[in-house]
């Protein structure tokens, strides 16, 4: 089997799973209005952070009367700023299947130490068993496992009358899923990924269930200041009104309202679903006729439509040569400017991972996949001589 190097390449080669590829259209000069040079906490500062924070209620659906901040340190710092200050009344349940869900589970039995705290976990490629969540007890779980290409499918499992908190992080879901909010009492992503946004800032979505539990209880341990959303025992609501805990980069915010802006101008939320939707079916329909490559997800319902992952299936290849033909197709693609950063994340199993999030075009996944087959190609044939 031999494949000639494609004529056709994509326009825009960032298939990164994070900082993902900027929105379609982008320009530097599109940011001219940043308000920099001024403080954060000036009037016209405060206006760029509340105008984020409605934006983003806009887009997303948001309740009225759920609260969002933005907070420091990506997905992670609003992630930990949550489960720092709100968990410990409750036993807890972890559910993780990946790289990222795992880190959350190292912050509660190592970090945190709680006393009553049950983890269940899958391989990479699985869901572990849903069902088994207990709602009487805090819930965390990440809704699109980036690094293994395996998401929830929805929220129907979530049980409505719950008693603790559900804690999701959310952030290769975010603008690409519909997120079931009546279900979601704590919830984070962050900018650079499915909207393209810069890094460093994350968003922390709460619940008016998650705002008792940060009003009635107070953990054991000492709050960093970058967690404390708390005065005098009430939520300090200035910092979901625009007045963040730290500094954060106007730049930055000037081009996340930018990327809001362009999901508004398209059709907003049905849209950006769409337009995810489309560019993982491109990759479905190259999988379905390629011989040697499938779905790292095991189950089509669980596949995520952001962070597409795949893994080699060539019986002919020895497994042990999964990861040099993982990096060496990355690494020629790059070399190519053909495709940037589509190597299978590190801890994962060796393979491919394209990013399918709603600033890329079909267009240009249809434009990739040739080259793929030309890349996988060309790279076992050179194993195979050189053994």
């Amino acid at each position: 089997m031999t494949f000639a190097k494609p004529a056709t390449r994509p326009e825009n080669p960032c298939f990164s799973s994070g900082p993902c590829a900027k929105r379609p259209g982008y320009s530097l000069q599109n940011l001219s209005n940043a308000a920099l040079g001024r403080s954060h906490r000036s009037p016209a500062g405060k206006a760029k952070l509340k105008l984020t924070i409605d934006k983003t209620r806009s887009v997303l659906g948001i309740p009225d009367d759920y609260l969002i901040g933005i907070t420091a340190a990506s997905d992670t710092g609003a992630f930990e700023m949550a489960m720092w200050s709100m968990l410990g009344q409750r036993a807890v349940d972890v559910f993780a299947w990946e790289a990222f869900g795992r880190d959350w589970i190292t912050d509660v039995i190592k970090q945190l130490r709680l006393p009553d705290a049950r983890v269940f976990e899958a391989d990479y490629g699985h869901l572990p068993d849903l069902a088994k969540a207990n709602f009487s007890r805090d819930v965390i779980f990440t809704w699109n496992g980036t690094a293994a290409g395996v998401r929830v499918p929805n929220g129907g499992w979530i049980a409505a009358d719950r008693q603790g908190l559900t804690f999701c992080d959310a952030t290769s879901a975010a603008f690409a899923v519909s997120l079931d909010w009546a279900k979601l009492d704590v919830t984070t992503y962050s900018w650079q990924k499915v909207l393209g946004g810069e890094a460093q800032h994350g968003m922390l979505i709460l619940s008016p269930r998650a705002l008792e539990r940060l009003e009635s209880y107070t953990p054991s341990w000492p709050l960093p200041k970058l967690f404390r959303m708390t005065k005098g025992g009430k939520v300090d609501r200035e910092i979901f009104a625009g007045s963040t805990i730290n500094t954060p980069s106007m730049l930055c915010v000037e081009d996340y309202l930018d990327a809001l802006g362009w999901a508004e101008s398209i059709g907003g939320l049905p849209a950006l679903h769409a337009r995810a939707d489309a560019n993982a079916a491109v990759i479905a329909e190259w999988v379905a006729r390629t011989p040697w490559v499938d779905f790292l997800a095991v189950d089509p319902a669980t596949r995520s439509n952001t962070g597409v992952t795949l893994k080699f299936t060539d019986a002919s290849l020895p497994a042990a040569k999964n990861a040099a033909v993982s990096k060496q197709i990355a690494a020629m693609l790059d070399a190519e400017g053909v495709a940037y950063d589509i190597a299978s994340y590190r801890d994962a199993p060796p393979g491919l991972r394209i990013w399918c999030g709603a600033t890329v075009e079909a267009v240009d996944v249809a434009a990739l996949m040739p080259w793929l087959d030309w890349a996988y190609v060309t790279t076992t044939a050179q194993l195979a001589k050189a053994a």
